[in-house]
């Protein structure tokens, strides 16, 4: 690491959540004063945090609030020198319910939270976009000049967030890093997403419902993805910058299915769920990164492959099956 985190004060939004939780654990690790801006809830929740190791949680100062409130924004920026925003409504069919709530969470939240940046003098800012943002492919691999593309309402929000976050370092100078994860997966993540979705059915039921199988999809484990948001938040001269983290590797949704039936071992079929599927002109069937900016920009690269990384899930899973409402379509 180029810049040492020993003794840094870090905020990091959206810390309940799965990438969030994770990026919390390893900055504790390097010796950062973390700062974990969570949504509040009486029950003073901290989301996936609960799944930390004790003496993490006991290094981390929690903050409930929400993002939409500006002046619990604000304080919960002051007197950090690094902010990492990973705080959003991350839902796709969510979105398509509730598309007020997401955009104002995802768009006025990211607007609450540059101001603060830009006020306060945060020495970098890093912003969290998604592959959602670039629709169905119509070149591969993408890069990051790929046009952008709302396809849904969750989609629309986070290229609005995008674009605030490009006006501020245009017209403030604000040194704010966009990082741009495809899909990451790994412990911890809710059956929202289609790897938990898959695993837990397969590990219980006789049948896995599911949406598209035909859909394509680069897979990033989430230690990869959290390794990303660090080197962007250290990394010289790419202030302005958005970089994808992608593994540049597609694999058809009906495909890891069968990946993870094998490592299940047990005997399942496949049904697709209507109910599952987004609207026809909402669909985004292919997704692969080109991550060739982050290579250079960043020194990144993925280490952790579709197999290995898939193994690391299903025991994780496989310990904490409680945790889900296995086969309820969760959104």
């Amino acid at each position: 690491m180029n810049m040492p985190w020993h003794n840094k004060k870090v905020l990091v939004t959206g810390a309940g959540g799965f990438i969030g939780s994770h990026l919390v654990e390893k900055l504790v690790e390097q010796g950062a004063q973390v700062r974990a801006f969570v949504r509040y809830n009486s029950r003073a929740d901290p989301g996936l945090l609960k799944f930390t190791d004790p003496d993490v949680r006991a290094a981390v100062e929690l903050v409930g609030g929400d993002l939409r409130d500006e002046d619990a924004v604000r304080q919960a920026v002051r007197s950090c020198q690094i902010v990492l925003h990973l705080g959003a409504l991350i839902s796709i069919p969510y979105s398509y319910h509730h598309p007020v709530e997401v955009a104002q969470t995802n768009l006025l939240g990211t607007l609450n939270i540059l101001l603060a940046c830009r006020d306060l003098g945060v020495e970098r800012l890093v912003h969290t976009s998604t592959s959602e943002v670039y629709g169905t492919a119509r070149q591969t691999p993408i890069s990051e000049a790929h046009p952008l593309q709302g396809q849904s309402p969750y989609s629309a929000s986070k290229i609005g967030a995008d674009k605030l976050a490009e006006s501020f370092f245009s017209a403030y100078n604000l040194p704010v890093v966009t990082i741009r994860p495809f899909n990451t997966y790994g412990p911890r993540q809710s059956a929202r997403a289609v790897i938990p979705t898959i695993i837990t059915q397969a590990l219980t039921q006789p049948v896995i419902k599911l949406g598209n199988l035909n859909t394509t999809r680069d897979f990033t484990f989430v230690q990869d993805t959290v390794n990303g948001f660090l080197l962007g938040a250290q990394a010289p001269g790419v202030e302005g910058q958005t970089i994808n983290l992608g593994t540049g590797f597609e694999i058809r949704i009906g495909e890891l299915v069968e990946k993870i039936v094998a490592r299940v071992n047990r005997p399942v079929q496949v049904e697709v769920d209507t109910g599952r599927l987004r609207p026809a002109a909402s669909e985004v069937f292919r997704l692969i990164s080109d991550n060739s900016l982050a290579r250079q920009s960043l020194g990144w690269q993925p280490e952790i492959d579709l197999d290995q990384g898939l193994e690391q899930t299903i025991q994780w899973i496989r310990h904490n099956l409680d945790q889900y409402r296995v086969g309820v379509y969760e959104f």
